[in-house]
């Protein structure tokens, strides 16, 4: 995913101007819908949408402080349960289908680079692809063609993605309404960082 900055929740301009993201980020910040429509976001941006997330995220959590973990917590959710989904569509559906999965998830040399990591390291992968803003469907399609332990599978997800997450509601909390700024000023060092340090305890274990 290609991570961008949502508009200020302050932004007097509303849903009328900006992007449609920005649009649907300050209808999400002010709808009593937020808590289910983030978790669909969430579910939606694992699998079919590939909606940079953070951009909703960090100005619902901003606008929700009391909510913080909750809204990283269903945010998680949505992302397993697309995760789940990916796997499944891998497992059960890419003898038949693998033409149009990758039309619709990759392209055949990013499968054919995936499947040889995902053979090679497995769970270092999937906890690898994770952390990093790059697209999760990949490796969701990869594990499920390959059969790769399902339960393994959702458990590099949910500690990767639930670094990224509650790491985000960690950032409000500290940073307050600074936060989105210091996301956007800083993320692409953060995600080395944090690749660097999968790495290391790999090279560790």
């Amino acid at each position: 995913m290609v991570v961008v900055a949502a508009g200020a929740v302050s932004d007097t301009s509303g849903p009328s101007g900006g992007s449609w993201l920005q649009r649907f980020g300050y209808r999400l910040v002010h709808s009593r819908h937020a808590l289910w429509g983030l978790t669909l976001a969430s579910f939606l941006e694992s699998t079919v949408v590939p909606i940079p997330l953070e951009a909703l995220l960090i100005p619902l959590m901003q606008a929700r402080r009391r909510q913080l973990f909750l809204l990283a917590a269903l945010a998680l959710l949505g992302c397993l349960l697309g995760a789940s989904v990916g796997y499944g569509a891998g497992l059960w559906l890419f003898d038949a289908f693998g033409d149009q999965l990758l039309e619709w998830f990759a392209n055949p040399a990013q499968f054919e680079r995936a499947r040889t990591a995902m053979a090679d390291h497995g769970f270092w992968f999937v906890l690898s692809v994770g952390v990093t803003p790059v697209p999760f469907q990949t490796a969701m399609l990869v594990a499920g063609a390959t059969g790769y332990s399902f339960a393994l599978f959702m458990l590099a997800s949910a500690l990767a993605r639930g670094l990224r997450y509650f790491g985000l509601a960690l950032l409000v909390y500290w940073a307050g309404d600074q936060a989105e700024a210091l996301f956007r000023r800083h993320t692409r060092w953060v995600s080395v960082a944090v690749l660097v340090l999968v790495v290391g305890v790999f090279l560790l274990v």
